[in-house]
């Protein structure tokens, strides 16, 4: 069995390299484009108590343009004396990035992407080792969920300062900081023999691993133009995607065959590979300043996106009207606000806010949020699915997903030529109406629904998602000037990271509560004097006591609790459904936002 999952897991990756390369391959040279316009409650319970009983048995960019603009801004030099110099270099850098990187670009973004990669591919790994670790640590359930939540906690206090990071350490060295903490809290992780260290060493992989992925889209943003960043988004979506998608399926058999530890021992490794290409390789792709630390931004921040965090995650696990709950919101909710004004009123903010004065990119950022809820939908509730409900192993429900990341990374380069062309609105309004009807398909399971169904509609929503994620966010960081991409990535990360809180604390709560009323429902049919419903469970009581040899009344004691298991089972069938209920209606609000996405050009400051 392992030889055909590992050859299986084998052919899929040699696909999508083989996929990715032969598009690099074709669309190389990429030509200058004209601008296309714009024309483009209750679910009803259908089991009866009766078959309950009865059933006991998913560049050209720089030519003449460019030239012509710097010896513009050289006559504005000469014109007027008192131009501020930042303002011209911002202007000149609109431009020269370009020829500038053009030599080290296949380098610098090696080093990025495998370090980007390995991140989000450690965190997907731990997930299927909770319970493993629970039991050999000998912790309980809601002290292990720390190792999640803590690392969510640290990523979303280092999130909002990488602008004020980028800005002070430039991105070699920030490269290097993130991987050599990523690195060193692996091999705390690996060698750990209490809960303790082994946290320890989680906060400081996230402290590393919560800056990649801004400084990622930083430098992308930097080295590309703006008619190729479409493209190069695209294939940076291949490691946001493929490696939290491969991460179950790898997990799930490392875990079956070795100790939890090998999740981290196998991360190390390519830590230190990716340490050497980034004193190698990366380069400061952005100007090393020496800006203030503002640090009562940083502490309002930290508060602020520490407890809303940690409120939303709680949420999920203890309902909305735990007070642990509802104090870690209030006291979340203050601080953002705090930091809202600290960062709108100081002169040399930690985050400038004042990107969300951009149009696009502000409703670009709100439609990411709403994707983002939409699509921990499918990384939440079907696992539970699959795992608890139908009794798939970690493995078999890691295989079912693992198809659809094949997809989406193999459509993340070639949604990303498209939106080169065309810009985000049409991508974005196809995917949408692909991910609201497979979206709602997932509201119609079943005990019954068989293991390649739900495979395809995995595949077919993960097709629909490829179209979304980058290019939406490309289009609204478009707009953005060079000298403020650091603080929009920063704030979009940050905006995503709490939607994607948010969203799997709802769905879950969605979840959780209506399959206690779905169950309360049942419990009353079964409860009810109907006659044909009391023969019908003395029968099944009287079976079972025959077969088992028991008393009549044993058996029925035993019918019932049978029963009861079914109810149970199928009410949180029921209540899955109904959170895909939910989640489908987040997604057609971003398919109405979506109709409001115009083309970007970069914006040049005065």
């Amino acid at each position: 069995m392992s030889i055909y999952i590992a050859g299986y897991i084998l052919v899929s990756i040699l696909l999508l390299l083989f996929v990715n390369y032969m598009i690099r391959k074709k669309n190389a040279p990429l030509p200058q484009v004209e601008e296309i316009d714009e024309t483009q409650e209750k679910n009803e319970e259908v089991t009866t108590a009766d078959e309950l009983i009865d059933e006991t048995l998913q560049s050209s960019a720089i030519t003449e343009p460019a030239l012509e603009y710097v010896n513009e801004a050289a006559g504005l030099i000469e014109e007027e004396e008192n131009r501020d110099d930042d303002q011209v270099q911002e202007s000149s850098q609109n431009d020269k990035p370009v020829d500038q990187f053009a030599k080290n670009r296949g380098k610098i973004i090696a080093a990025m992407m495998l370090g980007a990669f390995v991140a989000i591919l450690n965190q997907t790994l731990l997930n299927v080792a909770i319970p493993h670790i629970m039991n050999d640590l000998n912790v309980s359930a809601n002290t292990v969920q720390w190792l999640s939540t803590g690392y969510m906690l640290t990523n979303g206090i280092f999130i909002p300062i990488t602008a004020f990071l980028i800005a002070k350490l430039g991105t070699r060295k920030l490269l290097i900081f993130s991987i050599s903490a990523f690195t060193i809290g692996s091999i705390i992780c690996s060698i750990s023999t209490t809960f303790s260290l082994l946290m320890l060493g989680r906060v400081v992989q996230a402290a590393g691993a919560g800056v990649i992925m801004p400084l990622l889209m930083t430098v992308f943003l930097t080295i590309f133009p703006p008619d190729k960043r479409g493209s190069a988004m695209g294939l940076m979506g291949v490691a946001m995607i493929f490696a939290p998608a491969i991460g179950p399926t790898l997990s799930g058999w490392l875990i079956g065959h070795y100790s939890w530890r090998i999740l981290f021992d196998i991360v190390i490794p390519f830590g230190i590979i990716d340490l050497i290409l980034a004193f190698a390789w990366m380069k400061d792709v952005t100007k090393v300043t020496n800006p203030k630390f503002d640090t009562a931004g940083f502490i309002f921040s930290a508060i602020g996106l520490g407890f809303l965090l940690y409120g939303f995650s709680e949420a999920g696990n203890n309902g909305w009207d735990s007070m642990v709950v509802i104090i870690s919101l209030a006291i979340g909710v203050i601080g953002l606000i705090l930091f809202t004004w600290r960062e709108l009123t100081t002169d040399k903010p930690m985050l400038e806010l004042r990107v969300f004065k951009y149009d696009i990119f502000a409703l670009t950022t709100i439609i990411s949020m709403v994707i983002n809820m939409a699509m921990f939908a499918a990384m939440i509730l079907l696992p539970i699915y699959l795992q608890n409900i139908r009794g798939f192993t970690a493995l078999e429900s890691g295989l079912l997903m693992l198809p659809g990341a094949i997809i989406m990374g193999i459509m993340s380069p070639i949604s990303g030529w498209l939106f080169d062309r065309m810009g985000a609105r049409p991508l974005a309004l196809f995917g949408l109406i692909i991910t609201v009807v497979t979206t709602w398909q997932f509201t119609q399971l079943t005990m019954q629904t068989t293991y390649s169904h739900i495979m395809l509609l995995y595949v077919m929503r993960m097709f629909g998602m490829s179209f979304l994620m980058m290019t939406v966010m490309t289009e609204g960081m478009n707009q953005l000037p060079l000298k403020l991409t650091s603080h929009g990535t920063a704030a979009s990360n940050t905006a995503r990271t709490v939607a994607g809180s948010i969203g799997t604390a709802f769905l879950v709560t969605v979840m959780t509560t209506r399959s206690s009323y779905h169950t309360a429902n049942y419990g009353n049919i079964i409860a009810s004097s109907n006659p044909y419903i009391q023969s019908k469970m003395s029968q099944l009581g009287q079976g079972i006591a025959q077969m088992a040899g028991l008393p009549s009344q044993s058996g029925e004691s035993l019918a019932t609790s049978i029963i009861y298991g079914k109810v149970v089972q199928q009410s949180t069938v029921s209540g899955i459904n109904d959170a895909f209920v939910v989640a489908t209606g987040i997604a057609a609000v971003a398919f109405v936002l979506a109709f409001f996405i115009k083309r970007a050009k970069p914006t040049k400051e005065k």
